[in-house]
């Protein structure tokens, strides 16, 4: 226990340390601090249930440091007491210090639940002589002259420097007011001499008061010569008054004189460098302080910083590329044979311009990731620019430069970003551009996106062309109906559709799986997820054509794991098959839609196209007494309302040789035809064929098979129309559980693109006529319909099951 320099303070041999951040406390000094770090609320509670308590305070060395430990704070500090506490919330306090000695640490003697050290308290030495007087003297004098240059201060601050008459205590007041960098008030703390202490005082009292003499002259020369002027331009006459103080006028017109020599060193086009230099004269003329000399100078600073002649090197390695593709991505492989055949060329003609693709597909196919993987693949630099929502043409050209706030497009911002001339750009969610009175994006897209006319692009902002012929441009969109015809016209488009099951349990198993267990924590074996757990997960939990929600589903699964094994209940899991899966996942959300379905008369099963991939249609019919009345529910669309009286004027004019009493159900019954979901729009002429099959099945009391579906446009003539989005459908076919489809014969060419194991597990049937979708399709053959034919009169075959299809009763040719 050792006494303070306050006198009545004493200072224990141990005591708990506080770390300061960005301040220093000195000896007589009293300073508020907010204290909210968990050691420091701890200490504070420990100090406030004794009496008269007395810390440490420590200066942090660096003020960043969240958990600083001894080594992080000076080792001179000062002991002070806690004055007051208050509590402004929970772990959070306002707590008042009055410091009382300089202290010096000896050792550490804990540091938790806080720091505490032993210290030995370091008092000023009482001593007195005539320098000693000299230097108090002086340091009153300076002090008294800053108090009256500083209107801020009170009065009675003079007054205060007047009556303090210890040399230590003088010099440690006027430090702790002064405005000194931390090290520098440490470095005072430090100083135990007196006289070298007051010494060190003087000197940055001294340089303060310089500073408020250049502030008041400043002050001076500005007032004489604006008078009323405006405050923002007052303010702006001392920048330059303080400038011209400090000699820093020529460098700033040095700073103009470095752009002309950026302007060479960019290499930018001849067009361009004269329109800089020609902007670059003009800025030296303007005064900074206009608005204009701003607008100018950032114009240069775009243009100097653009990257005209700076290009990465491509990776023409072709098995290279194959292999980085391959890594991030399964399947896709039009995309892929894209790539390599345009590094091919590449390798062979090197000023080759850059391909403008456009990846159409579903929602979580690997559209835009797929982007990033190229990057990677062919050595670029990857650029992204989402373009849902963009309403405004400025947004792709640039605002011209008069416009407050004007900068250049998404497109040259890209560029600027990525630093190359060279990126691959991806033009995210193309087909979700909007147009309105501010101009249409679309249309500003066709210059970007044609390489005829990209190597001199011109932005409103830069007013000079930009060669973009370099760039690999990749635009993704999910439908391509919304795309304008003239900006799709320059896209090259390649089409993903959906997963197969096999190909999302390969997916799940080479990329997702792996990446939710790192994620979670679940690496090193701690998990392990089985095949069968996946395909539990993608049949029964997810309805989708790309992987997203599988992804999210597997993520759900991972958190259960991570729980249990968090808990301490399960070291390690294992899911081993649905069971398990249902334990964190809860009951399956989708079961087989067709297994529902049993094989009664009027019900048959369509296929349909969707922005998010193929989905099953499901088409009811049935009849009551009446007068022929049709009646239409569902939520059908024109077309498709049109396809269900072409479907029943067919029924009609085929009704004796089907079987049919065409008088009895017209006369004496009324038709209903409804597609379920009927919250959900349908439109198409797709559904035609299934609409015919429903209407026979219902007059004729013959079930349709429930593991068929089929899809087809009809005419008047009974002719089966080519139809689009065919694997998209089958796709949806075979994810829910379908056995035998039944397509147009003219979209058998489409098939090339099947995956083989849904060729190989469904059978798949190519039907010219009506009648023939008939024979597939129904439990059972009409009496009075007529045999398949075997040929028809072109030579070609009138239907053919394809890749193993066994019809029950239909002759192949």
């Amino acid at each position: 226990m050792s006494k303070s320099d306050q006198g009545d303070v004493e200072v224990p041999n141990v005591i708990p340390i506080l770390p300061l951040r960005n301040s220093v406390l000195f000896p007589g000094s009293i300073i508020p601090i907010d204290v909210g770090r968990r050691k420091s609320v701890r200490l504070v509670e420990d100090a406030i249930s004794k009496e008269r308590p007395v810390i440490g305070i420590l200066t942090q060395r660096d003020a960043r440091t969240e958990e600083p430990g001894v080594e992080d704070m000076y080792q001179i500090g000062c002991a002070a007491r806690i004055l007051k506490v208050i509590k402004l919330a929970k772990d959070n306090f306002s707590v008042i210090l009055q410091g009382v000695s300089r202290i010096e640490v000896q050792a550490i003697e804990g540091t938790e639940p806080f720091i505490a050290a032993q210290v030995r308290t370091i008092p000023d030495e009482e001593t007195s002589d005539v320098e000693l007087d000299a230097l108090v003297m002086n340091l009153k004098d300076i002090a008294k002259r800053v108090v009256k240059l500083m209107p801020e201060l009170p009065k009675e601050a003079g007054a205060l420097v007047d009556s303090v008459t210890e040399p230590g205590h003088l010099a440690d007041l006027i430090t702790s007011n002064l405005e000194l960098e931390v090290h520098e008030k440490q470095e005072i703390l430090e100083t135990f001499d007196l006289k070298s202490r007051m010494r060190l005082v003087l000197t940055f009292l001294s340089r303060q008061l310089e500073v408020l003499k250049v502030r008041e002259r400043i002050n001076t020369q500005v007032q004489e010569e604006m008078g009323r002027n405006q405050r923002e331009y007052v303010l702006r006459q001392q920048l330059k008054a303080i400038r011209d103080e400090l000699g820093e006028l020529e460098e700033g017109s040095s700073d103009l004189e470095e752009f002309r020599d950026k302007i060479e060193e960019s290499g930018m086009p001849e067009e361009a460098a004269k329109a800089a230099k020609k902007q670059l004269d003009r800025l030296k003329q303007m005064q900074a302080s206009s608005a204009e000399y701003t607008v100018t100078r950032t114009y240069l600073e775009w243009l100097v910083e653009l990257p005209w002649n700076v290009s990465t090197d491509d990776h023409i390695e072709l098995d290279l590329v194959r292999e980085v593709l391959d890594e991030d991505h399964y399947d896709l492989d039009k995309v892929k044979k894209r790539i390599v055949e345009y590094m091919a060329v590449r390798k062979l003609k090197s000023d080759k311009k850059g391909p403008i693709l456009c990846l159409a597909g579903p929602p979580g196919v690997g559209k835009t990731s797929l982007g990033r993987s190229v990057a990677r693949a062919i050595g670029r630099k990857f650029v992204r620019v989402s373009l849902g929502g963009v309403r405004d043409e400025a947004e792709i050209r640039g605002h011209r430069r008069t416009y407050v706030g004007s900068m250049p497009g998404r497109i040259i911002q890209g560029i600027k970003k990525a630093g190359t001339n060279n990126p691959v750009f991806v033009l995210d969610e193309i087909d979700k551009l909007g147009h309105d009175f501010r101009g249409d994006p679309g249309s500003a897209l066709l210059e970007v996106l044609d390489p005829e006319q990209n190597s001199s692009f011109s932005d409103h902002y830069l007013e000079v062309p930009f060669d973009l012929s370099k760039v690999m441009f990749i635009a993704t969109a999910n439908q391509l109906d919304s795309i304008p015809w003239a900006l799709r016209d320059r896209l090259e488009i390649i089409d993903l559709a959906g997963y197969t099951r096999q190909d999302k349990q390969q997916i799940a198993r080479r990329y997702l799986v792996p990446k939710q267990l790192e994620d979670h924590g679940l690496a090193d074996g701690v998990c392990e997820i089985s095949d069968e757990a996946v395909f539990s997960v993608i049949d029964s939990y997810t309805r989708e054509a790309g992987v997203r929600n599988l992804e999210r589903e597997i993520g759900s699964l991972t958190r259960g794991v991570a729980v249990k094994v968090a808990e301490g209940t399960k070291e390690r899991e294992t899911i081993n098959n649905a069971e398990d899966v249902a334990l964190y996942l809860g009951a399956p959300k989708y079961t087989s839609e067709v297994a529902e379905r049993t094989a009664e008369p009027g019900v048959a099963t369509g296929l349909a196209w969707t922005a998010v991939g193929g989905e099953i249609l499901f088409i009811e019919a049935t009849t009551m007494p009446g007068k022929g009345k049709l009646t239409l529910t569902g939520q059908l669309g024109e077309v498709m309302k049109e396809s269900v009286m072409a479907a029943l004027s067919f029924v009609r004019s085929r009704a004796p040789q089907i079987g049919l009493d065409a008088g009895n159900f017209v006369e004496r019954m009324d038709l209903h035809v409804h597609v379920p979901a009927g919250a959900v729009p349908k439109d198409g002429p797709s559904a035609g064929v299934t609409m015919y099959t429903a209407l026979v099945s219902l007059l004729l009391g013959i079930p349709v098979r429930p593991d068929v579906a089929m899809t087809g446009e009809i005419s008047l003539r009974g002719n089966v129309m080519p139809v689009g989005g065919v694997k998209e459908k089958l796709l949806a076919a075979h994810r829910a559980g379908i056995k035998r489809v039944i397509i147009p014969f003219r979209n058998l060419k489409d098939l090339v693109d099947i995956p083989k194991e849904i060729k190989d597990e469904m059978e798949i049937f190519g039907a010219k006529r009506m009648d023939e979708v008939l024979h597939y399709a129904l439990t059972r053959i009409p009496a009075g319909l007529e045999p398949l034919p075997t040929a028809g009169e072109d030579g070609e075959t009138a239907s053919v099951p394809v890749d193993g299809a066994k019809p029950e009763s239909s002759k192949q040719v």
